[in-house]
C-alpha cells in the first residue's frame, strides 16, 4: 500500500535519513512538512511503513524529490520504485529538481532527470564572530526575504521559508539589516548547518554564516554549495573546510534560474 505520509510519521522518516548518513536537522520535521503535508510518501507493509520518498511542490512551476529511502530489510523487491512512479504523479507537471548521489544518476536519467552541475557539502569550524549590520530575522522580514529567495532561486517557496524562517531552539535566520543577505542555521544529529545563504558575494556570505555560527556554536558546520559558486567554495578552504561528499544536481523540465547571490542551497531534500 502507498499513501500520503503523516506528519507524526516524519521523525521516522528522518531517523531512517539519519541512519544513511544524511545528518537530518532537529527541528526539519515541522518545517519539511509545513512546505507540502501532501508530498511526503510512504509504502506500507503489513501496516508499517517500509519505504519513503517526498515530492514537495513548491509553486506552480517547480517541485523538489528527496528522503528517497526504503529501509534495508525490504530492498531489491521492486517497493522503492513503485513508490518513486506514485509520488513523482504529485509534482502534476512541474518540474521536479533532486540532489542524488551520482552513482544513481543513470537510474535518475531513466525517470527523464537531467545533470545541471553538482551540490558539494564543505564541513568545517568556523569562528563564531557577530556582524554589526547582521540582525536575526524577525516575522515582519517573511515577505520580502521570501521574494528575495524567489529572485535568486529561481523558485516561490513561501510555505517552507514560512516555517523554515520562523526560530525554533535549534534552528535561528539572520539577515543584513538592508536586506541585502541572509542565511538560516540550524543544528543537526552532528554538529550545524547553515542553508540557504543568500548574499551579494562571498564576503557577505562567510559573515552570514559566521553571525549564524555565533548563535548556535557547534564542533563542526557543513554548508552545501552549488559547484559553480567558487568564491565560496575558496573561502571556506581558506578556513579549513574540506569537501564532505558531492551529489548531481538534477532536473526533469527545466531547471530554476538561479542566480550568483544563491551562495548556498536550504537542504538537499527540498532544495
Amino acid at each position: 500500500m502507498m499513501r500520503i505520509a503523516r506528519a507524526e510519521e516524519l521523525p521516522l522518516i528522518l531517523d531512517w535519513a539519519a541512519a544513511e548518513g544524511w545528518n537530518p536537522g532537529l527541528d526539519d520535521a515541522g518545517a519539511f512538512y509545513a512546505a507540502d503535508p501532501e508530498g511526503f510518501f510512504v509504502a506500507e507493509r503489513e501496516g508499517v511503513p517500509v519505504a519513503a520518498i517526498s515530492v514537495v511542490n513548491h509553486d506552480p512551476y517547480h517541485a523538489f524529490l528527496g528522503l528517497y529511502i526504503c529501509h534495508p530489510a525490504w530492498r531489491g523487491k521492486g517497493i522503492g520504485h513503485a513508490l518513486w512512479t506514485h509520488a513523482l504523479a504529485h509534482a502534476e507537471g512541474r518540474s521536479i529538481g533532486l540532489d542524488g548521489v551520482a552513482a544513481q544518476q543513470a537510474n535518475y536519467a531513466k525517470s527523464g532527470f537531467v545533470r545541471h552541475g553538482a551540490t558539494q557539502r564543505f564541513v568545517g569550524t568556523l569562528v563564531a564572530e557577530a556582524h554589526p549590520r547582521i540582525r536575526l530575522v524577525t516575522l515582519a522580514d517573511l515577505p520580502a526575504l521570501i521574494a528575495f529567495d524567489h529572485a535568486a532561486g529561481g523558485v516561490h517557496r513561501p510555505a517552507f521559508l514560512t516555517a523554515w524562517l520562523t526560530p525554533t531552539a535549534t534552528r535561528r535566520a539572520v539577515m543584513f539589516d538592508d536586506g541585502t543577505g541572509f542565511a538560516v542555521i540550524r543544528t543537526c544529529r552532528e554538529g550545524t548547518k547553515v542553508g540557504p545563504i543568500l548574499a551579494p558575494d562571498a564576503l557577505a556570505a562567510l559573515a552570514l554564516a559566521q553571525t549564524a555560527v555565533d548563535l548556535l556554536p557547534a564542533a563542526s558546520t557543513a554548508i552545501d554549495l552549488p559547484e559553480q559558486n567558487a568564491s565560496l567554495r575558496d573561502a571556506l578552504i581558506a578556513h579549513g573546510f574540506t569537501l564532505g561528499f558531492e551529489t548531481a544536481r538534477m532536473y526533469r523540465g527545466p531547471a530554476p534560474a538561479s542566480d550568483p547571490r544563491l551562495a548556498a542551497i536550504a537542504t538537499m531534500e527540498l532544495g
